[in-house]
């Protein structure tokens, strides 16, 4: 059975082990193992920075053991999709695993911009003065291609079909 990483901000929710568990029901529902970052067991009574390192390389020790990453890209504490999800994305990617990917607003990000930023239409610069990229994507055009439903469900159809 593949194992399939699941990346992303779920990690941080108040019922963080629920969602993990009801993620990983879905993946068997597809045929695959769900691989939840909160699966590991971290044993660290050091620093927070030495914490720290322990669930990354923990992390990342999980994802290296997995055949197909799904990230949940939806925005995290602003626009954009959570760091460490991203970092993950490009880490599997650098490896060559598959990386799939959902996110809710799928709308052009310049769409998305203005709307949160509550900017004209014409605008071309976000409120930070920064260009803001109009490629009729919903993120960042390095994500071309991974991006490819609106919930994990979709995505593990779209997964399970190819």
């Amino acid at each position: 059975m593949l194992k399939i990483y699941l990346a992303g901000p779920d990690v941080f929710e108040q019922n963080a082990i629920e969602q993990g568990k009801a993620l990983k029901e879905l993946c068997l529902q597809y045929g695959f193992e769900g691989v939840f970052p909160l699966d590991n067991e971290i044993v660290c009574d050091g620093t927070p920075y030495e914490m720290a390192k322990a669930i990354r390389e923990a992390n990342i020790s999980l994802l290296e053991g997995c055949d197909i990453i799904m990230a949940n890209l939806n925005p995290f504490r602003g626009l954009e999709p959570d760091s460490g999800t991203v970092y993950e994305v490009g880490y599997a990617t650098a490896l060559d695993k598959k990386v799939y990917a959902y996110a809710l607003d799928r709308r052009p990000m310049i769409e998305r911009v203005h709307e949160q930023q509550e900017l004209s239409d014409d605008a071309t610069l976000c409120q930070d003065g920064k260009i803001i990229e109009d490629f009729g994507l919903s993120h960042n055009l390095m994500m071309l291609d991974i991006i490819v439903a609106q919930s994990a469900k979709e995505c593990l159809k779209f997964i399970a079909k190819n």
